[in-house]
Protein backbone atom coordinates (compact mmCIF):
# COMPACT_ATOMS: atom_id res chain seq x y z
CA UNK A 1 0.00 0.00 0.00
CA UNK A 2 0.86 3.46 -0.87
CA UNK A 3 1.76 5.99 1.56
CA UNK A 4 -1.31 8.39 1.91
CA UNK A 5 -1.63 12.16 0.00
CA UNK A 6 -1.59 14.54 3.26
CA UNK A 7 -0.62 18.05 3.52
CA UNK A 8 -0.57 19.89 6.78
CA UNK A 9 -0.21 23.72 7.35
CA UNK A 10 1.71 24.66 10.88
CA UNK A 11 1.24 28.16 11.94
CA UNK A 12 4.24 29.73 13.19
CA UNK A 13 2.80 29.97 16.73
CA UNK A 14 2.07 26.07 16.93
CA UNK A 15 5.77 25.20 15.71
CA UNK A 16 8.23 24.36 18.37
CA UNK A 17 9.33 27.00 20.33
CA UNK A 18 12.88 27.45 22.45
CA UNK A 19 14.44 30.53 24.22
CA UNK A 20 16.82 32.38 26.72
CA UNK A 21 18.29 35.52 26.89
CA UNK A 22 19.70 35.54 23.24
CA UNK A 23 18.20 33.07 21.20
CA UNK A 24 14.81 32.59 20.16
CA UNK A 25 14.11 29.62 17.73
CA UNK A 26 11.47 28.31 16.22
CA UNK A 27 11.42 24.67 14.87
CA UNK A 28 9.38 22.37 12.56
CA UNK A 29 11.44 19.33 14.46
CA UNK A 30 12.10 19.21 18.16
CA UNK A 31 15.65 20.06 17.92
CA UNK A 32 16.94 21.43 21.54
CA UNK A 33 18.30 18.89 23.88
CA UNK A 34 16.35 16.23 20.85
CA UNK A 35 19.21 13.58 20.50
CA UNK A 36 16.76 11.68 18.08
CA UNK A 37 16.08 13.63 15.63
CA UNK A 38 15.36 10.51 13.10
CA UNK A 39 12.54 10.03 14.88
CA UNK A 40 10.41 13.70 14.46
CA UNK A 41 11.86 13.37 11.04
CA UNK A 42 9.91 14.35 7.50
CA UNK A 43 11.42 12.87 4.68
CA UNK A 44 14.92 13.71 5.03
CA UNK A 45 14.79 16.68 7.18
CA UNK A 46 15.62 16.67 10.56
CA UNK A 47 16.17 20.10 11.56
CA UNK A 48 14.64 22.78 10.57
CA UNK A 49 14.91 26.24 12.69
CA UNK A 50 14.33 29.97 12.57
CA UNK A 51 16.65 31.33 14.96
CA UNK A 52 17.13 35.07 16.25
CA UNK A 53 20.05 35.92 18.00
CA UNK A 54 20.48 39.12 19.58
CA UNK A 55 23.96 40.73 18.67
CA UNK A 56 27.30 39.72 20.40
CA UNK A 57 25.96 36.34 20.80
CA UNK A 58 25.67 33.13 19.18
CA UNK A 59 26.57 29.46 19.60
CA UNK A 60 30.03 28.86 20.89
CA UNK A 61 32.22 25.68 19.33
CA UNK A 62 30.18 22.64 19.25
CA UNK A 63 30.50 19.02 17.32
CA UNK A 64 28.31 17.69 14.42
CA UNK A 65 28.66 14.07 12.58
CA UNK A 66 27.32 12.41 9.98
CA UNK A 67 24.80 15.61 8.84
CA UNK A 68 24.51 17.81 5.73
CA UNK A 69 23.39 21.42 7.65
CA UNK A 70 22.84 24.25 5.66
CA UNK A 71 22.38 27.41 6.87
CA UNK A 72 20.41 30.86 4.67
CA UNK A 73 20.38 34.10 6.40
CA UNK A 74 17.33 35.89 6.62
CA UNK A 75 18.77 39.42 8.60
CA UNK A 76 22.02 40.39 9.52
CA UNK A 77 25.21 38.31 9.08
CA UNK A 78 26.78 35.30 10.99
CA UNK A 79 30.41 34.53 11.43
CA UNK A 80 31.32 31.15 11.09
CA UNK A 81 34.56 29.13 12.13
CA UNK A 82 35.18 25.78 12.00
CA UNK A 83 38.12 23.16 13.22
CA UNK A 84 38.52 22.16 9.33
CA UNK A 85 39.85 25.99 8.91
CA UNK A 86 37.35 27.32 7.65
CA UNK A 87 35.91 30.85 7.92
CA UNK A 88 34.20 33.93 6.89
CA UNK A 89 30.76 35.88 6.74
CA UNK A 90 27.29 34.34 5.54
CA UNK A 91 24.76 36.90 5.07
CA UNK A 92 21.45 37.05 2.99
CA UNK A 93 22.01 35.82 -0.22
CA UNK A 94 24.96 33.45 0.35
CA UNK A 95 24.43 29.97 1.12
CA UNK A 96 26.20 27.62 3.37
CA UNK A 97 26.87 23.92 3.35
CA UNK A 98 28.68 21.99 5.78
CA UNK A 99 29.35 18.05 6.11
CA UNK A 100 29.82 17.21 9.07
CA UNK A 101 30.95 13.72 7.78
CA UNK A 102 33.38 11.81 10.65
CA UNK A 103 33.15 14.93 12.97
CA UNK A 104 33.65 18.82 12.99
CA UNK A 105 33.34 21.64 15.46
CA UNK A 106 32.23 24.88 14.66
CA UNK A 107 31.14 27.92 15.76
CA UNK A 108 28.37 30.26 14.76
CA UNK A 109 27.56 34.10 15.60
CA UNK A 110 26.06 37.44 15.34
CA UNK A 111 28.63 39.21 13.64
CA UNK A 112 27.37 42.49 15.11
CA UNK A 113 28.33 43.19 18.73
CA UNK A 114 26.38 45.13 21.82
CA UNK A 115 26.88 48.57 20.53
CA UNK A 116 25.86 48.30 16.76
CA UNK A 117 22.31 46.41 18.00
CA UNK A 118 21.72 44.65 14.70
CA UNK A 119 20.19 40.76 15.09
CA UNK A 120 20.28 37.94 12.96
CA UNK A 121 17.18 35.81 11.94
CA UNK A 122 19.04 32.51 10.45
CA UNK A 123 17.07 29.64 8.78
CA UNK A 124 19.38 26.28 9.82
CA UNK A 125 18.54 22.88 7.74
CA UNK A 126 19.78 19.39 8.56
CA UNK A 127 19.41 16.13 6.90
CA UNK A 128 20.65 12.98 6.52
CA UNK A 129 23.89 12.09 4.57
CA UNK A 130 23.60 9.25 1.68
CA UNK A 131 27.33 8.01 3.17
CA UNK A 132 27.97 7.98 6.67
CA UNK A 133 32.02 8.92 7.71
CA UNK A 134 33.28 10.49 5.15
CA UNK A 135 35.70 13.14 5.06
CA UNK A 136 33.78 16.98 6.39
CA UNK A 137 33.68 19.31 3.99
CA UNK A 138 32.18 23.27 3.09
CA UNK A 139 31.12 25.43 0.58
CA UNK A 140 29.27 28.36 -0.18
CA UNK A 141 28.06 30.12 -3.41
CA UNK A 142 25.99 33.56 -3.72
CA UNK A 143 22.41 32.43 -4.96
CA UNK A 144 21.12 33.66 -7.93
CA UNK A 145 18.53 35.98 -8.34
CA UNK A 146 14.85 34.98 -9.18
CA UNK A 147 11.49 33.74 -8.88
CA UNK A 148 12.90 29.85 -7.97
CA UNK A 149 16.02 29.04 -7.72
CA UNK A 150 17.45 25.90 -6.12
CA UNK A 151 19.84 26.54 -3.52
CA UNK A 152 21.27 23.44 -2.68
CA UNK A 153 20.45 19.99 -3.92
CA UNK A 154 22.28 16.66 -4.45
CA UNK A 155 20.21 15.61 -6.93
CA UNK A 156 20.98 14.59 -10.33
CA UNK A 157 18.81 16.99 -12.56
CA UNK A 158 20.75 19.78 -10.35
CA UNK A 159 24.18 18.77 -11.13
CA UNK A 160 24.79 21.33 -13.76
CA UNK A 161 22.88 24.13 -11.79
CA UNK A 162 24.88 26.63 -9.58
CA UNK A 163 23.15 25.03 -6.19
CA UNK A 164 25.43 24.19 -3.67
CA UNK A 165 26.22 20.43 -3.36
CA UNK A 166 25.21 18.18 -0.69
CA UNK A 167 25.59 14.59 -0.18
CA UNK A 168 21.97 13.32 -0.90
CA UNK A 169 21.08 12.35 -4.26
CA UNK A 170 17.03 12.45 -3.20
CA UNK A 171 16.64 16.01 -1.81
CA UNK A 172 17.10 19.41 -2.96
CA UNK A 173 16.31 22.70 -1.53
CA UNK A 174 14.79 26.00 -3.32
CA UNK A 175 14.41 29.16 -2.82
CA UNK A 176 10.73 31.66 -3.90
CA UNK A 177 10.99 35.15 -3.69
CA UNK A 178 7.91 36.33 -4.91
CA UNK A 179 6.28 39.43 -5.76
CA UNK A 180 3.11 40.43 -5.29
CA UNK A 181 0.76 37.71 -7.53
CA UNK A 182 3.94 35.85 -8.70
CA UNK A 183 3.26 32.20 -8.08
CA UNK A 184 5.27 28.97 -8.24
CA UNK A 185 4.17 25.35 -8.15
CA UNK A 186 5.46 23.10 -6.00
CA UNK A 187 7.59 19.61 -7.03
CA UNK A 188 5.99 16.26 -6.98
CA UNK A 189 7.38 14.36 -4.05
CA UNK A 190 6.86 11.64 -1.72
CA UNK A 191 8.03 14.69 1.06
CA UNK A 192 8.30 18.59 0.95
CA UNK A 193 8.34 20.80 3.41
CA UNK A 194 7.73 24.78 2.93
CA UNK A 195 8.44 27.82 5.11
CA UNK A 196 7.10 31.28 4.55
CA UNK A 197 10.52 32.72 5.70
CA UNK A 198 9.00 36.73 4.86
CA UNK A 199 5.75 38.18 3.68
CA UNK A 200 2.81 35.78 3.40
CA UNK A 201 0.87 33.92 1.00
CA UNK A 202 -1.78 32.11 -0.85
CA UNK A 203 -1.56 28.41 -1.03
CA UNK A 204 -3.94 26.47 -3.12
CA UNK A 205 -6.91 25.03 -1.33
CA UNK A 206 -5.32 25.63 1.80
CA UNK A 207 -5.79 29.22 2.17
CA UNK A 208 -2.90 32.11 3.30
CA UNK A 209 0.33 30.86 4.59
CA UNK A 210 2.25 33.68 6.39
CA UNK A 211 5.89 34.16 7.91
CA UNK A 212 7.16 31.74 9.94
CA UNK A 213 3.91 29.23 8.97
CA UNK A 214 5.24 26.05 7.04
CA UNK A 215 3.62 23.05 5.34
CA UNK A 216 3.97 19.71 5.18
CA UNK A 217 3.59 17.50 2.04
CA UNK A 218 3.18 13.76 1.86
CA UNK A 219 2.91 12.02 -1.42
CA UNK A 220 2.17 15.20 -3.68
CA UNK A 221 2.90 18.21 -5.23
CA UNK A 222 1.40 20.42 -7.86
CA UNK A 223 0.09 23.08 -5.86
CA UNK A 224 0.27 27.16 -6.71
CA UNK A 225 1.66 29.27 -4.05
CA UNK A 226 0.55 33.25 -5.17
CA UNK A 227 2.42 36.17 -2.88
CA UNK A 228 0.07 38.24 -1.42
CA UNK A 229 3.10 40.63 -0.50
CA UNK A 230 6.60 40.48 -1.79
CA UNK A 231 7.35 37.18 -0.22
CA UNK A 232 10.59 34.52 0.61
CA UNK A 233 9.39 30.96 0.67
CA UNK A 234 12.01 28.16 1.54
CA UNK A 235 11.06 24.37 -0.36
CA UNK A 236 12.43 21.21 0.57
CA UNK A 237 11.66 18.23 -1.92
CA UNK A 238 12.76 15.44 -0.84
CA UNK A 239 12.59 11.80 -2.23
CA UNK A 240 13.44 9.54 0.47
CA UNK A 241 13.04 9.39 4.49
CA UNK A 242 15.58 8.67 6.87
Amino acid sequence: MGTQTDVRVIRSADRGHWWNEWLDSRQSFPATGNFDLAANAHGLLMVHNEDTIQAGEGFDTHQHRDMEIITWVLEGTVVHQDSAGNSGLIYPGLAQRMSAGTGIRHSEKNASNHLQGERVRVVQMWISPDTTGTAPSYEEREVDAGPFVTIASGMAAHRNSSAIRIGNKHAALHVARLDPGQSITIPDAPFGHVFVANGSALFEGYGQVSQGDTVRLTSTGGHRITAAERSEILLWEMHAST
